[in-house]
Order: structure tokens, then C-alpha cells, then sequence
């Protein structure tokens, strides 16, 4: 190596940048390594090359515990052999990995994100490196990861249920949970949110009902434990003991569904500092605003949660969650329904949010959105909720599903740190992709495939840089969700947060189980698509273990949703579940819709 530097300025130049950085215009970079630069790493060698001659140069980032652990790695690799023998190492694991699932559909598009990519950024990104360019704090957030790694049950559940044990150990005795904790010291952050404790009997069921293992629900893991918040006290950082015993993980969940099922004025729960838009973190900070999202919510954990009792064998405990989450359907259908849709809460005086009647805010996706998903709405109600979410929240023009609208700006209530960003970018009435891709599974749900299809490709990267034009606008990368997209007049289609967004894991879940139709239940595999009427056909390669799957689906009728037969090496099957052999071999599956 000829010389390096870390210093990003001297690389680039003062007035330089990556399209024409100073350091490729003369020879010898100062060796600068130092703390407190702008950091880079750039490496300058030189070599020398006779006609027709060729070489390689390996490039190796990496890291070590300490400066001799470092030096010991440098060492190691230092023969092509070794190094060719890591990357393959590496690449093998990933082939395996991505390569668990695989699809071909009538949009190409729609495969390109399907076939690694989304999962690649949920992995890479979320779960593992938890930073990027918008936020490199490397956080784990105790909602967040708990959604992250459920895209993750059919080519890594040992991964799912590794997260679920690890997010059960930043639990509270009492139930509640670190909004958010650095690894591995544990400190973090004890909040008022309201939704990020019942995360883990969701994601927790989620992966029993997929894995159909129930050994994890005995797994022993301890609490943590600390001062409760002080009545004036919103939050409080600090490194928080673990207890001397342990519990299972079951006992874990159902603290939290104890903790996290209140009642407000309405029979709603309250919404505390913040449900799942931490932005609105002040409609219910005074202990009397709802959230009727969160009452959906807490609907869709309950009922999902009555088959771990059952399980268990807590009879008790699956009455009594039934009969919770009926009460909160019943005060819902009571006290949320605005006429044409569901608000989106109540403040702490009473007021409501999401209504016809606010000038700001009238309309709020995800309370439709989860009407549908918590199957527990009434129906009519439900599909007529969705349908002014398409009528007011879906701009085809401008290829954005808005999150809410109008955005807010004057509103004389203060609904929390939300209306601190420009109307129309980021939470604050822009799309945010995160509830954008619950509003297709919803209509996925209802059976309008065509509906939920259009929108994976309205929210799918490629499509908006499918142009020049489109990558102008657009101005982020094609290959990765965002997490955000504007809809500021002066900034209408630009992508926003990239990379660190857990909208990458539900894309995923929502192509592969709500479009496709592909689930897991136990030990078998269940196809029930959602697709648009004009598709003829697509296939699936699954692989379990070492045996693999072809799986071809047709739709001679057209149609949106419907599974008439299903056949496994040419047997019919009597119920439709497709068994999950671990012969090795090779099985062709075919499913024909009607």
C-alpha cells in the first residue's frame, strides 16, 4: 500500500466530492488516523502493470477486540487462499439464507425486491447493524426488531425466537419495557408508550403459530427492575438490574398484555406518551387521551394470544382475554366510528382525532388499516373504512399513500413533536411506508388483489426510478424501501429515511404471505393467495431443510382469491396443507385457484 487517510476532507477535497475527489488526482495521501475527523477510509497503492499483464488486490475491513486481536486477523489474511475461502464462506451463507425463497410473478419488479433484497435490508440493516445513514445509533428498539425479525421465520426462525428471548429481558417486572436500549450494556430509556410491551406476545405468537415451536414459551428469562416513572416524569434513562430469578416467556407475555390492556373515558386504551407514531407523543400525555388504533391492536394480540393459553393449558386466562378483547371491539364499534371511518383517537380533554370534523387529520390510514388486520371490526364497517382510505389517502398521480391528511399545521391542540416537521414530510402527513404496506394487507385481507397488488408496486423503490425523470424526483436508492416519502408541494415523490426502516420486513410479509398467499403453520405450508385478477400464474421455490419445493400456482378463472385444489406429486390433497418432509428431495406442488 502506498498510503491511507481517515479524513474524509482531505480525501474529497474542501470543495471536492465523490464524483471528483482531490485524493485521485495526485499520489501520496497523508496517513492521517486519527480521533475527531470526519471519517473515511481511502487507501492509495500502486501498481505497476506490463502489457497484457493482470493482478488482484484484496481490499479487508474487519475488527478485533482490541489492537494485538486486530493484528492477530491482519496476519491470518494475508494469503489469496485464505481470503477467497472467507469470502465464499460468506457468500454461501447469504446464497442460503436469501435463497430460501424464491418467486416469479407476472411482475418482475415485485421478484426483484422478493428474491433477497427486502430481507437483506431487514437483516443487514435492522436487526443487525441497527444504523445507517439517517441514524446510526445502533439501538435495538423494543417494538421495532420485534416486527423486523418476523419476516424472518422461513429462512431463519432461529433467529425470530433468539430476538423474542433477548426483547423479554428488557422487560419490566410490572410489564412494561425499554422503549429503546444499547447492547451490550443494556441502559436505556423507560418511557410512557403504550404499544411496545404488547409487541412481544404479538411477534411471540406470530412465531409459534408459523414454527410450531412452543418450547420457547417455557424458556426462563429474567426482568428488569427499577423505580416506576414518577407522575411528572415522561422518561428516564438509566441501566435498569436484571432479577435474581427467571421466569418463562409466557409469564412475560402475559404481563404485558396485563399492563398494556387500560381503559380511558371510551373503554379505549390509553395512549400514554405515544403509541405506534411516537410523534404523537402529547394527545395522550395528561393519562386520559385513547388510541383506537391501539385498541385494534390490542384486539388483533388477544386473540392471537388465546391459542398460546390454550396451549398452555391457562384456560382462565384464554376466557378472560376473550372477553377483554370483545369488550374493546364492542367500545370501539361504539365510540371510533366517525360515519365513514374510524377516528384515529381521543385527546386527553376529550376531543377527537381522525374525524370529519378535524381540519387537520380528518382521516388516519392505520385505524382502517387495522380495523381489517384485527379481524375483529365489523365488516361492513371495516371494507367502508378502507374504501375512503383509497378515496382520500391514495394519490396515484403522485404514487404516495399518505399516513394522514390533511397533514397537520394550525391545529390549535398539540398533538406532540409530529407537527414540528413541515406538513407533508415524515410522520406528519407525508407516506410513511411502515403504515402504507399495512393498508395493502388490508386490502389483501378483504380479497381486493388487484387493489393490494397496485399498491406493492406504487410503494415498490424500482418503480419510482423507473426514469430519469422518476430518479430526480425520487432522489434515493431504488434497491431499498423508505421509510418515508414526501408529499410537500415543494418536494411532492422525494424517498426520505432509507435503509433503517422497518417498512423492508413488512414489504416482505406483505408480498410473500398477504399477496402470494405462502404461510407456514407448524409443519405444513398453506397457499391462499390475494392476486390480481389479470394473473394467470406465478411460482414458488421453497426450500425446508434440505428438501425443496416447486410450487406453481394457477389462476385460470381470473380470479382475486379462491383455492379449488391443491397436489403434491401429482396427489390431491384433502385439506389443502402441504406437508413439510424432511426427505431431501424434491416435490412439485401445484395449487389451482377457483
Amino acid at each position: 500500500m502506498h498510503s491511507l487517510t481517515c479524513d474524509r476532507n482531505e480525501f474529497l477535497g474542501r470543495e471536492g466530492n465523490i464524483a471528483e475527489p482531490a485524493g485521485l488526482k495526485r499520489l501520496g495521501l497523508s496517513g492521517r488516523v486519527e480521533a475527531g475527523l470526519d471519517p473515511c477510509a481511502a487507501a492509495q497503492i500502486h501498481i505497476d502493470l506490463a502489457p497484457g499483464e493482470s493482478t488482484e488486490v484484496y481490499f479487508l475491513l474487519g475488527q478485533g477486540a482490541d489492537r494485538n486481536e486486530a493484528l492477530q486477523l491482519v496476519g491470518q489474511y494475508q494469503e489469496a487462499a485464505r481470503i477467497e475461502a472467507a469470502w465464499n464462506r460468506v457468500k454461501g451463507f447469504w446464497d442460503r439464507l436469501l435463497g430460501t425463497v424464491k418467486v416469479e410473478t407476472p411482475e418482475a419488479s415485485m421478484d426483484l425486491l422478493l428474491n433477497r433484497w427486502l430481507l437483506h435490508q431487514a437483516l443487514s440493516c435492522r436487526i443487525w447493524a441497527r444504523s445507517a445513514l439517517y441514524q446510526s445509533g445502533g439501538a435495538f428498539g423494543y417494538r421495532d426488531q420485534l416486527q423486523d425479525v418476523m419476516a424472518l421465520t422461513h429462512a431463519a426462525p432461529e433467529i425470530v425466537g433468539e430476538h423474542i428471548l433477548r426483547a423479554a429481558r428488557h422487560q419490566f417486572q410490572v410489564g412494561d419495557v425499554l422503549h429503546w436500549w444499547h447492547s451490550p450494556s443494556g441502559r436505556g430509556v423507560r418511557t410512557r408508550h403504550s404499544d411496545d410491551l404488547l409487541w412481544l406476545p404479538f411477534a411471540t405468537a406470530h412465531y409459534v403459530a408459523q414454527t410450531g415451536d412452543t418450547s420457547i414459551l417455557t424458556e426462563k428469562v429474567p426482568f428488569r427492575q427499577g423505580e416506576a416513572l414518577k407522575p411528572e416524569e415522561v422518561e428516564r434513562y438509566g441501566h435498569y438490574e436484571l432479577t435474581d430469578e427467571s421466569y418463562d416467556l409466557y409469564e412475560h407475555c402475559c404481563r404485558a398484555l396485563e399492563k398494556g390492556s387500560t381503559a380511558g373515558p371510551h373503554g379505549l386504551p390509553l395512549m400514554g406518551g405515544g403509541d405506534w407514531n411516537d410523534g404523537m407523543n402529547r394527545v395522550g400525555i395528561k393519562g386520559q387521551g385513547e388510541s383506537v388504533w391501539l385498541g385494534w391492536f390490542l384486539c388483533a394480540t388477544l386473540r392471537r394470544f388465546i391459542r398460546l393459553c390454550e396451549l398452555m393449558g391457562d384456560a382462565d386466562r384464554a376466557a378472560r382475554y376473550g372477553g377483554m378483547a370483545r369488550d374493546f371491539t364492542e367500545s370501539l364499534e361504539r365510540y371510533a366510528w366517525d360515519g365513514n371511518w374510524y377516528l384515529r383517537a381521543y385527546f386527553d380533554d376529550g376531543s377527537p382525532l381522525g374525524s370529519v370534523q378535524n381540519l387537520e387529520c380528518q382521516i388516519a390510514s392505520i385505524a382502517q388499516s387495522w380495523a381489517v388486520l384485527s379481524g375483529a371490526a365489523d365488516p361492513e364497517r371495516a371494507a367502508t373504512g378502507m374504501e375512503w382510505l383509497w378515496r382520500h389517502l391514495v394519490s396515484q398521480e403522485d404514487r404516495l399513500v399518505l399516513l394522514f391528511a390533511p397533514p397537520f399545521d394550525k391545529t390549535e391542540r398539540d398533538p406532540g413533536y409530529i407537527r414540528g416537521y413541515p406538513p407533508g414530510i415524515r410522520e406528519n402527513g407525508g407516506q410513511y411506508t411502515h403504515a402504507a404496506l399495512w393498508a395493502a394487507w388490508a386490502f389483501a385481507k378483504l380479497g381486493q388483489g388487484d387493489r393490494a397488488e397496485a399498491l406493492f408496486r406504487l410503494l415498490n423503490p424500482i418503480q419510482h426510478s423507473a426514469t430519469a425523470e422518476d430518479v430526480e424526483r425520487y432522489k434515493a436508492e431504488p434497491y431499498v424501501v423508505a421509510a418515508d416519502v414526501y408529499s410537500h408541494p415543494d418536494h411532492v415523490g422525494r424517498g426520505g429515511w432509507t435503509w433503517y426502516t422497518g417498512s423492508a420486513g413488512w414489504m416482505y410479509r406483505l408480498g410473500l404471505e398477504a399477496i402470494l398467499g405462502l404461510r407456514r403453520v407448524g409443519n405444513v405450508l398453506r397457499i391462499d393467495p390475494c392476486i390480481p385478477k389479470g394473473w394467470a400464474a406465478y411460482t414458488i421455490d421453497y426450500r425446508h431443510a434440505e428438501t425443496q419445493y416447486r410450487i406453481w400456482v394457477e389462476n385460470p378463472s381470473g380470479i382475486n382469491r379462491g383455492v379449488e385444489e391443491v397436489t403434491l406429486d401429482g396427489e390431491r390433497l384433502q385439506n389443502s396443507d402441504i406437508p413439510l418432509l424432511a426427505d431431501g428431495n424434491e416435490h412439485e406442488v401445484r395449487v389451482r385457484m377457483g
